[in-house]
């Protein structure tokens, strides 16, 4: 396994870098600022990243030996290799976070519910900890179609027309009657009037037809 050491994480080169998903500052000792770069780890950890599809938080990657020793780290910890990593959960289900870690070659599992992380190795294949809580499933987002706003409403134009209509007819009816009775001089045009007021019948027939079919469609759609 290829490893680099840097004293300092400030002194790896552009060039030897090539997880954009992480920094050097972020996988350097939080002690010294010393940096053990392990090929094979960064690009598991990158390919983690990559599975999962959310940031990691590095809480711990390379530890010098007088960190480890100052932050109670076992005698042969991995971290001193630059081979482990303890990841913040707080973004991630522990069950589908430790799947994917595992899909990626990861083999050394460690649970800190209480911390809220969770260490992963190279290995070998080993596990501890206690287990973290299920975490509850989220509701689903509703999906239902947003109401249809009042002024664009199919079934409301379909009244309007068909109340328009029949007010027309009306109006020409009680207009037929009042000519019929006063104005002698222009029976001719009652005729014409009737048929006026049939059109306007018409159209009611037409607004109430269209209303009910957009009553029946946003039923169908949801739009209720």
């Amino acid at each position: 396994m290829p490893t680099t050491t840097y004293a300092h994480f400030r002194d790896v080169p552009e060039s030897a870098w090539r997880w954009p998903s992480f920094s050097p500052a972020e996988i350097a000792c939080r002690g010294t600022g010393a940096i053990k770069i392990n090929t094979e780890a960064m690009d598991k950890l990158q390919s983690l990243r990559n599975r999962l599809g959310k940031p990691l938080i590095v809480r711990s990657g390379y530890r010098s030996p007088s960190h480890n020793r100052a932050v109670g780290g076992a005698p042969a910890s991995k971290h001193m290799q630059g081979t482990a990593f303890d990841i913040a959960i707080s973004n991630h289900d522990p069950a589908a976070f430790a799947e994917a870690a595992r899909a990626v070659g990861f083999l050394g599992f460690g649970t800190y519910p209480r911390s809220g992380f969770m260490h992963i190795d190279l290995g070998p294949a080993r596990s501890w900890g206690d287990a973290f809580a299920p975490r509850a499933t989220p509701f689903v987002p509703e999906t239902q179609p947003a109401r249809e706003v009042l002024a664009d409403s199919r079934t409301l134009k379909g009244g309007g027309v068909a109340g328009i209509a029949t007010v027309g007819a009306a109006g020409v009816e009680v207009a037929q009657d009042v000519l019929a009775e006063t104005q002698s001089a222009i029976l001719p045009l009652v005729p014409y009037l009737d048929i006026l007021r049939w059109v306007f019948l018409a159209v009611a027939l037409i607004g109430i037809a269209v209303a009910i079919h957009a009553r029946i469609d946003d039923w169908k759609r949801g739009q209720r």
